[in-house]
């Protein structure tokens, strides 16, 4: 009986990370379906990011389809910066730690876009890409 007792958290910890897996491989599954409709496009567990042409789009990865998307033009950007740690650093020689995103910043009357990403490396190659869509 007491082994029995034992052994019970562990079963349950088992169907929870049977159902994490699962649910995250739906997420992946959603993605790629959202992901055919873009030149190119990235998707980690924070964001996913779609661009064609001049045009960026974003959100949140769910199991049904991405949510929150939002839509904005590269032609609109004045300015892509990478923060890591919620300040600006350079795109060509990123810090290997800290909590990443790019910011896409518009004229003053506009709120910047600020799209996390997991790994800073991927983030500064993302800055540097679109960037060099903007000339």
């Amino acid at each position: 009986m007491e082994r029995g007792l034992l052994w019970l958290p562990l079963l349950g910890l088992f169907i929870w990370l049977a159902w994490a897996g699962w649910n995250e491989y739906q997420k992946l599954e959603a993605y790629q379906r959202w992901a055919e409709q873009f030149e190119k496009a990235k998707y980690d567990i924070y964001a996913v990011l779609g661009h064609n042409g001049m045009e960026v789009t974003w959100g949140k990865p769910a199991r049904q389809q991405p949510i929150a998307l939002q839509t904005f033009s590269l032609e609109d950007v004045t300015q892509i910066q990478l923060l890591v740690n919620d300040l600006p650093v350079s795109l060509d020689s990123p810090p290997s730690k800290g909590k990443s995103a790019l910011e896409f910043q518009f004229s003053e009357s506009q709120n910047p876009e600020i799209v996390p990403f997991t790994d800073i490396a991927l983030a500064a190659k993302w800055g540097k890409y679109l960037s060099g869509l903007r000339n």
